[in-house]
């Protein structure tokens, strides 16, 4: 009997004590939630308000703020608006604002690893390829030491299909291009120059009326929809897919170092969270839309040209050359290259 009841007082003790620790485990929980601090950037998107793009950063911001119970406060502005869209770069190292969203290619002069985070003319056809090279062969953290040599935080990229190109004149064979002016950036600047292209890489914001004012003769921009948003149709009557130039799209979203180090170890991690959510959801909302935009261009009397699959094919070996002369002799570049193109062996891609 005296052990039975030696026995019921250390159960009780047991159960009683562990309540009161997971009580006080329960109390320590909310108390660190509550004391979490409150943050508010402000972001300039690479879009103008408005446009299909602008839209899923606005769902990026919802989810950050969702994911942090409303403590991460992330204003969004469209492009332009917070700085020209050209100095947006330096603006956020020097930390007139926290955040961008931004196309590495735009400074791929500089650094030319981001020629290779932003796209790859002629390589990866699939979206979904491209994506996995970020995040299972190290792209991610390739893209993060170039951005580190600048005083910036690459968070992620938002992944996506082709760009397509916007033209004046018909483009049925790579010979087409040969002396003309079209706006490209990047990897894709380098590439067309090698088809004898006088290239600019004019902002985002200025390519509808350069092709207007005919400074330019064709151009790529952005997605089928933000290109039909943006009033493309009404300036040049000829669309041409598949973009070979930009065959799948990377957009970054790139914080200040010192405002990313700053901030709490799950609001980083809200940070990638929503990032990846809102590349998925942005590419197939992209993927759906396809179709719907370019019966929209011909409905304005734009003519849709497809090109033969043998001609992006014959310009695959001066693209490739592209590439190269792109890396030049920087070593992390050169490094990021060899990635790709093993990655591309790997999937059937290249010999």
């Amino acid at each position: 009997m005296k052990l039975q009841i030696e026995q019921k007082v250390r159960n009780y003790i047991r159960v009683t004590l562990g309540g009161f620790i997971a009580a006080a485990a329960l109390a320590c929980g909310v108390a660190t939630a509550a004391e979490q601090p409150t943050v508010n950037w402000r972001m300039q998107a690479l879009w103008d308000a408005g446009t299909t793009p602008y839209e899923f950063e606005k769902k990026f911001v919802e989810r950050v703020s969702q994911l942090t119970d409303g403590k991460f406060t992330i204003r969004l502005f469209g492009g332009g608006q917070l700085a020209p869209s050209a100095q947006a770069f330096e603006a956020v190292r020097g930390g007139a604002f926290e955040m961008m969203k931004t196309f590495d290619g735009y400074k791929a002069g500089a650094i030319p690893t981001f020629a290779f985070t932003s796209t790859v003319p002629f390589g990866f056809p699939e979206s979904d390829q491209y994506e996995a090279w970020f995040y299972e062969k190290g792209g991610l953290e390739f893209a993060r030491e170039a951005y580190a040599q600048a005083g910036l935080f690459y968070i992620a990229p938002t992944v996506y299909g082709q760009e397509p190109i916007h033209s004046k004149f018909p483009i049925h064979e790579l010979a087409d291009v040969k002396g003309k002016k079209g706006r490209f950036v990047g990897l894709a600047s380098t590439v067309m120059s090698k088809f004898g292209v006088a290239t600019t890489p004019l902002p985002t914001a200025e390519v509808y009326q350069a092709l207007e004012k005919g400074v330019i003769d064709f151009a790529d921009r952005g997605d089928l929809t933000a290109n039909l948003e943006a009033g493309l149709g009404e300036v040049a009557k000829y669309v041409i897919v598949p973009g070979f130039h930009q065959p799948t799209t990377a957009t970054s979203y790139v914080a200040n170092q010192k405002a990313y180090d700053k901030l709490p170890e799950s609001y980083k991690a809200a940070l990638a969270v929503s990032a990846r959510e809102i590349s998925a959801a942005l590419r197939q909302h992209i993927i759906a839309q396809d179709a719907v935009a370019l019966k929209k261009f011909q409905e304005q009397g734009v003519e849709v040209i497809h090109l033969d699959p043998a001609v992006v094919a014959n310009g695959r070996p001066m693209a490739m050359e592209a590439w190269k002369d792109a890396a030049g002799d920087d070593e992390l570049a050169n490094k990021v290259l060899q990635s790709q193109i093993d990655f591309m062996r790997e999937l059937g891609l290249l010999e």
